[in-house]
């Protein structure tokens, strides 16, 4: 039975979730006794003061969670399987280093920000240098056989797995994209200049996307359930490129191995899920940037891993418009600072889900007031889930409308 993805898929599941919901409950109760509270600033915010001295730091039983059901069913040599692993011990580090600052050092500030920076770069680097340096890190591309009508009417694979810069495009019939295409005018050095690129893009997606989780980590629940709608999708994503029978239905490259992904998909749902009976609102505990970085950073490195980081902009469109609404609101502050000597605001207050949680029209100067009455944490939570599920849709057909 062992030898089945997915009876070791739903077996990490299980143990993921028992160990987050069972083991948890243990970790919080420790947490509450050494008194590791949050610390909050009052930003005017209903209900934002009553969350005072809840415990932090909870992102350590994610990462139980995840790994150790991981490690018990998941095959340890397999490529894709080891990446994941070091991507949520090196991100976790960081996390449980920024917060051990805060907590115990008494420094709002946590890790600097270069620091944190720097710890995430070097996980991409590492991601893109094994995608391009690992022998079992390979595609074999998918061959289409056209009838009469120009109609594709079967698919077939080439006999060999190749090293390849290519991904898959949302939307485009024909949906595999090379990076090497950009450097055509480089001759025999197009590929070379092609991995390039692709180690850039994986830096800078991996860096977003754990620092949007991180952005979106600030209501009860709203990133851990949106983690656990991007694992769900991620699962799906991976068994399908994974499997030579379904990749050739949908006509997409097959990547040999990287169906043993699901395991730890079936892990990272487990843990997500489990984690949000205490994180649910209102929390008994709180994920800090021990998880919140790390299940950025392990979304970003799937995509990456299975070759649909172009998809991300879709999936994770919930962690991207959170990290952009941070970004227009500070530049555009600064800008209209800088010219009228006054900074006014686009937002009423970013992150985004924060401007639904401000009341209106209370001395702010913000472009855009509505809605004027303040939305309860909950009601704003749920729908960042509902958008999320429509958006992980949205993704899956991509695969079928082009």
């Amino acid at each position: 039975m062992f030898n089945y993805i997915s009876f070791r898929t739903g077996l990490a599941f299980i143990f993921a979730l028992l160990i987050s919901t069972l083991f948890g409950r243990r970790i919080i109760n420790y947490l509450q006794k050494k008194q590791i509270g949050e610390t909050i600033r009052d930003l005017g915010l209903e209900g934002q003061m009553s969350k005072k001295g809840t415990p932090t730091m909870g992102g350590v039983i994610i990462l139980l969670a995840i790994l150790v059901p991981t490690i018990l069913f998941a095959m340890l040599n397999n490529t894709y399987t080891l990446l994941m692993i070091i991507t949520t011990v090196w991100l976790g580090v960081i996390g449980f280093s920024d917060d051990y600052i805060k907590v115990f050092k008494k420094n709002k500030e946590g890790l600097s920000g270069r620091l944190k920076i720097l710890g995430q770069v070097s996980i991409g680097l590492i991601v893109g240098l094994t995608m391009y340096l690992s022998p079992d890190a390979v595609i074999r591309e998918n061959i289409e056989i056209k009838g009469r009508t120009d109609r594709v009417e079967n698919v077939m694979y080439a006999k060999k797995d190749v090293k390849s810069t290519k991904t898959t495009i949302p939307f485009f019939k024909n949906n595999n994209l090379d990076y090497a295409d950009a450097f055509k005018w480089a001759g025999e050095n197009a590929q070379k200049y092609g991995w390039i690129l692709f180690v850039a893009v994986v830096i800078f997606i991996v860096t977003a996307i754990s620092n949007g989780a991180n952005l979106t980590d600030g209501l009860d629940g709203i990133a851990t359930g949106s983690s656990a709608i991007m694992g769900v999708t991620l699962g799906i994503l991976a068994y399908l490129s994974g499997n030579i029978e379904y990749a050739g239905y949908l006509n997409i490259m097959y990547l040999p191995g990287s169906g043993e992904l699901l395991v730890f998909a079936g892990a990272f749902i487990g843990a997500t899920i489990g984690f949000l009976w205490y994180n649910a609102y209102p929390a008994q505990v709180f994920m800090g940037d021990t998880g919140s970085l790390t299940l950025g950073g392990i979304i970003a490195v799937f995509a990456i891993a299975i070759h649909k980081e172009l998809l991300i902009p879709i999936l994770c469109g919930v962690f991207i418009v959170e990290n952009l609404s941070v970004v227009i609101q500070v530049f555009y502050f600064k800008y209209t600072k800088k010219r009228y000597g006054v900074g006014k605001r686009i937002l009423k207050m970013a992150p985004l889900h924060h401007h639904f949680q401000k009341q209106g029209n209370a001395g702010f100067d913000a472009i855009i007031q509505k809605p004027i009455q303040a939305l309860p944490e909950s009601k704003i939570t749920i729908r960042f889930w509902i958008v999320g599920i429509i958006l992980a849709a949205i993704t899956i057909i991509t695969l079928k409308i082009r």
